[in-house]
């Protein structure tokens, strides 16, 4: 259990579970504290994937009722300035080659939209997990209550009601040099969340490009966690800009579903049982 000084928890699930009076359909204060926690992935550089929910809409259906209504990819180090513990997390990566999932929750409550405020939050404190923090994940020694330091955002996006889920499966891509990674492009319930490392030919992109995400689309895969990338998989994708590829998935780091339903679950669903992440 995560508390924040007053001793409420504040974690994902006891938003779900407890509600904290949000089943009246009264609206969210401008935004609410709460324990963003964070997939992690990247060998040579770090990149943190927010864990989102939609959970429930307000009694006018124009907002999702929960802190966690925010696709979000921050690339970060570890560590006070001066003194990058960045190197203990990739060393424990290379030495638990099976371990797919590093996660990383924060120490205390924070806003979520603050960073990506003009005034942006640029650091907090965290700890950082071999394996799902919330299903049994183990604290790194040396990456507990460290300083993750917010490099760049790659991107931030608030969910939206009105939106419209796209036909086609949408990735959003981005990393540096040969490291590169797809997330599944969260639009609105049912969805489902998606972290996957690929190769990519047919077409280049400069780092500048790649250090915000890029969103592709793969024309001839429906939109729809049961037709995701799968890893060895290739596939014909289209930039925004009309520029084709051909993507690899070479490793799936995360696969959600039930969470990113409305309301949301914590049981496993049909095609988490199918995937190796079924808990």
């Amino acid at each position: 259990m995560i508390q924040n000084l007053n001793g409420l928890d504040l974690s994902r699930r006891a938003w779900l579970v407890r509600g904290l009076a949000l089943a009246a359909g009264a609206p969210l204060a401008e935004e609410s504290p709460a324990v963003h926690n964070w997939m992690l992935v990247g060998d040579q550089a770090a990149y943190l994937s927010h864990l989102p929910m939609f959970e429930r809409l307000d009694a006018a259906g124009t907002e999702y009722l929960t802190p966690h209504r925010f696709q979000v990819i921050l690339q970060a180090s570890f560590g006070p300035l001066g003194s990058d513990a960045s190197s203990v997390y990739f060393a424990d990566r290379q030495k638990n080659p099976s371990v797919r999932m590093f996660s990383v929750s924060p120490s205390k409550p924070f806003v979520l939209p603050e960073v990506a405020a003009p005034f942006p939050l640029t650091t907090f404190r965290g700890t950082v997990f071999r394996g799902h923090l919330e299903r049994g994940g183990q604290p790194i020694a040396g990456l507990q209550g460290v300083a993750v330091n917010i490099r760049r955002v790659v991107y931030f996006h608030k969910f939206d009601p009105a939106a419209t889920a796209p036909a086609a499966l949408e990735y959003l891509f981005f990393g540096s040099g040969t490291e590169l990674f797809l997330v599944h492009s969260i639009i609105k319930p049912p969805d489902f969340d998606q972290i996957v490392s690929v190769k990519v030919s047919g077409s280049e992109l400069s780092s500048g490009e790649l250090g915000s995400a890029i969103r592709i689309s793969i024309p001839l895969k429906k939109s729809s966690s049961a037709t995701r990338l799968g890893e060895g998989e290739k596939a014909s994708a289209e930039l925004s800009d009309g520029r084709k590829l051909v993507v690899q998935a070479v490793r799936e780091f995360y696969f959600e579903e039930g969470e990113l339903m409305m309301p949301a679950t914590f049981k496993d669903t049909p095609e988490e049982r199918k995937s190796v992440f079924s808990t």
